[in-house]
């Protein structure tokens, strides 16, 4: 399938907008969100990561604040709720019966786990991102070199044109000298310049 590159129009920010604000809402990350958009438009992540960040933000300032504000309040309720159960890594000790609260539900449980392990899924798509970058700042400098050295042939070839130049000036000077007088004795100067000998 091929990815769209037309303009985009003002339901193509619209549906990016409610999936970034719907996922900083749940805990998700603007990445994944990209990714969600991206496939509903038929784009990149990439190209809706640059929407939203160029253009599409700034329309959403206020209700990114209440986004944020939404999920801190979600996980501020959920980490009260779970005071007794405590999670470390993949285990999960539940104290004794009667200290559970009742309000919560396994459905939250899951919910709060699964969300635990998209944090560490960021985690690598952010340390798979590094490493791009890393690749990408090194083709960066092999391409500024490459320049460099483009640059500095193209000096050279410039001055050795202006010489080239010079020199047809000073044989065209030489050739009217001699259509105008007798033809006069000339010899090479130590510049490689032709100069008149005297008569």
């Amino acid at each position: 399938m091929t990815e769209r590159q037309d303009a985009w129009s003002e339901e193509n920010d619209l549906l990016l907008a409610e999936t970034v604000l719907r996922h900083v809402r749940e805990g998700s990350t603007q990445l994944k969100a990209f990714d969600e958009a991206g496939e509903g438009l038929n784009r990149t992540a990439a190209a809706c990561g640059f929407r939203w960040n160029a253009v599409v933000r700034q329309q959403y300032v206020r209700a990114m604040g209440a986004a944020k504000k939404q999920r801190k309040d979600y996980f501020y309720m959920l980490a009260k709720k779970e005071k007794a159960i405590e999670v470390t890594d993949h285990t999960v000790e539940v104290p004794a019966e009667n200290s559970i609260n009742p309000g919560i539900s396994l459905s939250e449980v899951i919910s709060f786990l699964t969300d635990l392990e998209n944090k560490r899924t960021s985690l690598a798509e952010v340390e798979q991102l590094r490493k791009e970058l890393a690749i990408i700042k090194e083709e960066k400098a092999e391409l500024e070199k490459k320049l460099e050295q483009t640059q500095q042939k193209n000096v050279t070839m410039q001055e050795d044109y202006e010489t080239l130049m010079q020199i047809m000036n000073r044989a065209r000077q030489t050739m009217l000298l001699t259509d105008n007088h007798s033809s006069p004795a000339f010899e090479m100067g130590q510049n490689a310049s032709l100069e008149k000998i005297a008569e």
